[in-house]
């Protein structure tokens, strides 16, 4: 991280460009379709992999997430289906009713509008303008964290796919836009900060990846002294991937949103007045009828467990320029089945072989007391044995 002060009115620290770069290009390299499979495989080796979460996109946002340590994305990956059961998260996306949703938006200006010049969805949050003891009236955190976690598993499911069917090229991560005008360390109060952790923690570990660029604008000086405590909580990766500016942060945004998808509080040319505002429409690919029909023809319709299976055909169709030709998917899908069977065969010849040498300890045990007992207990001195 660097960061250039040019006075209280020009803020600007950023993660360095070059690594920006070389982020989005770890998308398109020709190795990362071997490390996936190769973590597959591991996976599977171990009995690790349900169907629904074992697609390309999921295994490699792992991978990145630990430099492609295989051992570590593992264990991360592990801790991401222990926590997606003990949280109940298919019955969260499913069922979780967020009823106060209207209220909480009016309290806390939040949401998705539109996507960025390559097509990826816009996350947009106007924290200085968020009223906490309403937000708090209104909802709980525990309820705000279900009704997130409800909205990334939309993001994956939907969002993600859309962009891509509509962009015509791979999209799995998000341009996010922070406006903290007014925020400063008064406003980290304790609740505050119990839900930015929660949030934190949810997305670091088990969404990790999924965030392309964040600008925060309409940074005061005092939101400096606040940052420095938020980029505790960040980790390198995530840091690299952020803008702080300050009021001029307009040329910014134009580099990478076209001014018709940006809010015209942001400086854009958007209104979105026919929904009450562009942080209440959710406009994007993702409600274009027809896209949304093709992401349904990959699936079975109110099958809680096909989204897995989504995501994996929504991905072969937008990564279909980086595939050899139009069969590699299949032969890849034997192929993990005929390692299933191996592995399978494979463990019931060991446990054959523990009940083989099971059966010989007990042989062996036999035999060592039966020359226990027949074992002479005298000598004669130059050594021959007592008849």
């Amino acid at each position: 991280m660097k960061e250039t002060e040019v006075g209280d009115r020009d803020i600007h620290i950023s993660g360095s460009t070059e690594q920006d770069s070389m982020s989005f290009n770890e998308e398109h390299s020709p190795n990362h379709e071997q490390m996936v499979e190769a973590f597959r495989n591991l996976l599977l080796l171990h009995g690790h992999l349900p169907p629904k979460l074992g697609d390309h996109n999921t295994l490699l946002r792992f991978l990145k997430m630990r430099d492609f340590d295989m051992e570590k994305a593992k264990d991360a990956f592990l801790n991401y289906m222990k926590w997606r059961m003990d949280s109940k998260v298919d019955l969260i996306s499913k069922r979780f009713k967020f009823e106060e949703f209207g209220e909480v938006k009016k309290h806390y200006p939040h949401g998705f509008h539109k996507v960025d010049r390559n097509g990826r969805p816009i996350y947009i949050e106007r924290l200085g303008m968020v009223d906490l003891n309403a937000f708090m009236k209104a909802t709980t955190i525990e309820r705000y964290v279900k009704y997130h976690i409800k909205e990334q598993e939309k993001t994956l499911s939907l969002r993600y796919p859309a962009c891509s069917i509509a962009s015509e090229k791979h999209v799995s991560s998000t341009t996010t836009i922070l406006d903290v005008s007014g925020i400063g360390m008064s406003n980290f109060s304790k609740p505050a900060r119990s839900l930015f952790m929660e949030i934190q923690k949810i997305d670091s570990n088990y969404y990790p990846e999924t965030l392309h660029r964040l600008f925060v604008v309409n940074a005061s000086s005092g939101f400096r002294i606040l940052w420095l405590a938020l980029k505790a909580f960040l980790d390198a990766r995530t840091l690299a991937k952020v803008q702080v500016l300050g009021p001029n942060y307009i040329g910014e945004l134009l580099e990478a949103i076209d001014p018709s998808n940006l809010p015209a509080f942001l400086g854009g040319n958007c209104t979105c007045s026919d929904h009450g505002g562009c942080l209440f429409s959710d406009e994007g690919p993702w409600i274009d009828p027809n896209i949304k029909a093709k992401i349904q023809e990959t699936s079975t319709v109110g099958d809680a467990d096909s989204e897995g299976k989504t995501k994996d055909e929504v991905s072969k169709y937008s990564l279909a320029n980086q595939q050899d030709d139009s069969g590699k998917n299949m032969i890849t899908m034997q192929k993990y089945a005929a390692l299933e069977t191996a592995v399978k065969e494979t463990q019931k010849r060991i446990e054959m072989l523990e009940v083989s040498l099971h059966e010989t300890k007990t042989v062996m045990k036999g035999l060592v007391e039966i020359i226990e007992a027949i074992k002479p207990n005298q000598t004669q001195p130059n050594g021959l044995v007592h008849v």
